[in-house]
């Protein structure tokens, strides 16, 4: 892998607020307080907890979480109302979200308002948050359907008025990696501000927008963990940072050897298991089956992987079934110490290959002792 760059990226999880609004998951106050303790953890820079306007249970569920004493930084979303801005006050933290619908389409359709009513929130909101010293984040909802002009302004005002950063939102995963590279570029050249991606995979483009923005000069990273999300989800955690690392040479110093145990506990909290194929955590995304694979990764591992699965916390696994070679049969029974002569391993190799074809499916490591005692 080439030499890691320097660039400054910030992971900004949204698991306990984005992440909760997947239909139907639910955390309990326990599963809030394991998952934002797991992640802070592992290195995550920034926790985004909850929407204290939602009511009294909530923002205690937040002063928890603050009284929790994390290194992480806790943020919460708002709308553009000194009302929201005061629920977060109350809950104890210090960093907000402002979120205000930026696109003609939210704006006409949705609030019923103006443009000029939009940047008038902004200002109020902005400037009652930075009177109480809180780090601000403008969210611009629904940016990647937003007029850039409309943003350049709203921007001006951020800027004007003291805000930290600009999360640009890919509300409904519209963007391909090529238009959020463009417009994230475009922001970098008229603000001064931080910039943060926030993405839905809608079109499965979520990860890849993300590593897109990054690379256009996005600071920040929106992500959550297993992908978790309203509609399709959001970027996932283990995604966005393996391929920061291993596709940008960006190491986000998040420790990664967590990654399996986290994505196990968020899926069972969530209620949403976490498929053996997902991508980076699934428990059998390192099952080799395949002769030529099975060969090349016993020769070396790194002509089938791209990293070492000790890296996320999982463990290689070579399958028995009908596309395997010899060599992973051999090797498959030196483990249980069986001999079986060279002339034989043909015929048990073709039993084998039978038997997952009958059944469907690879071998159990009971399959293969039957199947050597038959033989």
């Amino acid at each position: 892998m080439n030499k890691q760059q320097t660039q400054d990226v910030i992971i900004a999880d949204t698991t306990l607020r984005d992440g909760e609004q997947t239909a139907g998951v639910v955390f309990s106050p326990k599963e809030r307080l394991k998952i934002a303790c797991m992640l802070d953890g592992i290195g995550v820079q920034e926790l985004e907890c909850g929407i204290p306007a939602m009511g009294k249970a909530e923002q205690k569920s937040i002063r928890q979480l603050v009284d929790l004493g994390l290194k992480t930084r806790l943020m919460t979303w708002n709308r553009a109302l000194i009302s929201d801005i005061q629920d977060s006050l109350n809950s104890g933290v210090t960093a907000v979200d402002i979120s205000l619908s930026l696109s003609d389409m939210h704006i006409e359709h949705k609030l019923k308002k103006s443009r000029k009513w939009v940047k008038e929130q902004l200002q109020v909101a902005l400037t009652f948050a930075k009177r109480h010293q809180l780090y601000v984040s403008v969210g611009g909802e629904d940016s990647s359907r937003a007029d850039m002009n409309f943003i350049a302004e709203i921007l001006h005002i951020a800027e004007q008025e003291g805000a930290d950063r600009f999360r640009y939102c890919d509300t409904l995963g519209v963007h391909n990696p090529l238009t959020m590279f463009t417009r994230v570029q475009q922001l970098t050249e008229i603000t001064s501000l931080d910039l943060e991606v926030h993405t839905h995979n809608d079109l499965g483009m979520a990860t890849a927008n993300t590593i897109a923005g990054i690379k256009a000069g996005a600071r920040f990273a929106s992500t959550t963990v297993n992908g978790l999300g309203e509609r399709a989800g959001n970027a996932a955690l283990e995604e966005v940072v393996m391929a920061l690392k291993h596709t940008c040479a960006i190491d986000p110093g998040i420790d990664t050897s967590k990654f399996a145990e986290l994505s196990r506990y968020v899926g069972l909290a969530s209620s949403r298991p976490v498929s053996p194929w997902k991508a980076i955590v699934g428990e059998r995304v390192f099952s080799h089956e395949s002769g030529l694979h099975t060969d090349g990764v016993l020769k070396n591992p790194e002509n089938y992987e791209g990293f070492n699965p000790s890296e996320v916390g999982l463990k290689r696994h070579l399958v028995l079934g009908k596309h395997s070679g010899r060599h992973g049969l051999e090797q498959k029974l030196r483990q249980f110490s069986l001999e079986i002569d060279k002339q034989d391993i043909d015929l048990l190799l073709t039993k084998v290959r039978d038997f997952s074809q009958r059944k469907k499916r690879s071998l159990s490591d009971q399959d293969l002792l039957n199947i050597c005692c038959i033989h």
